[in-house]
């Protein structure tokens, strides 16, 4: 598995105000988008792409364009949903899936309760949308869940991640047989004894949509 920092200026910078608490929700939902932008331009660097023959106003060129199948962004409700436009607005081909898993609070288990996904994925690139990769348990269920619908590349783009989350992937993905990569804009600390990150910015999903 490879691993990207996106180390930026602009990146550390708005991760920043994400971070202060005193940071309110519209700011925040802002905040993530943008950042989300930035750190798409860094995910989509492998993109699949196809010769493409146009005519400029002065001359016949060849270009390039996205391939077929077309990328899939998957983004992991509910605080995934706070990156699917900063994604969507580099990507405005892509299909969008949606994959809906929580964190069981006592067993830090992931817990799967929906899914709008293609049944079949095979040959398609899969970008997954997540705030924080914490322990890292929701991430493997969903690029599990992915390959076995025949996924063969998949970018997991992360605004947070701790190392015992990155430690899990790559322990429980070693054997995966297809590439996949985490794209994220900072390694934090740790994770303290409730499974949160350190420092990290809290729960994503309540500073995104409130707590509900």
């Amino acid at each position: 598995m490879r691993v990207h920092v996106a180390d930026h200026p602009l990146i550390a910078h708005k991760l920043t105000y994400l971070r202060d608490k005193r940071t309110d929700s519209p700011t925040f939902r802002r905040l993530a988008e943008e950042l989300m932008t930035l750190l798409a331009y860094e995910a989509t660097r492998e993109v699949r792409v196809e010769p493409f023959e146009i005519e400029t106003p002065v001359a016949a060129t060849t270009g390039i364009k996205l391939s077929n199948p077309k990328p899939l962004i998957v983004p992991i409700l509910r605080a995934g949903l706070g990156m699917l436009e900063g994604m969507v607005r580099l990507l405005p081909s892509a299909e969008v899936g949606f994959l809906g898993m929580q964190r069981d609070e006592e067993t830090f288990q992931p817990v799967t309760y929906a899914n709008r996904l293609p049944d079949d994925l095979s040959g398609r690139q899969v970008y997954v949308l997540d705030p924080m990769l914490a322990t890292g348990g929701s991430m493997v269920d969903a690029i599990n869940y992915l390959l076995e619908r025949g996924a063969d590349d998949i970018t997991a783009v992360t605004l947070l991640a701790a190392p015992e989350g990155i430690s899990h992937m790559e322990k429980s993905l070693a054997d995966a047989g297809v590439p996949v990569t985490l794209v994220t804009g900072s390694i934090d600390q740790q994770l303290n004894e409730l499974g949160y990150i350190v420092p990290g910015l809290g729960d994503a999903g309540d500073r995104l949509y409130g707590v509900v």
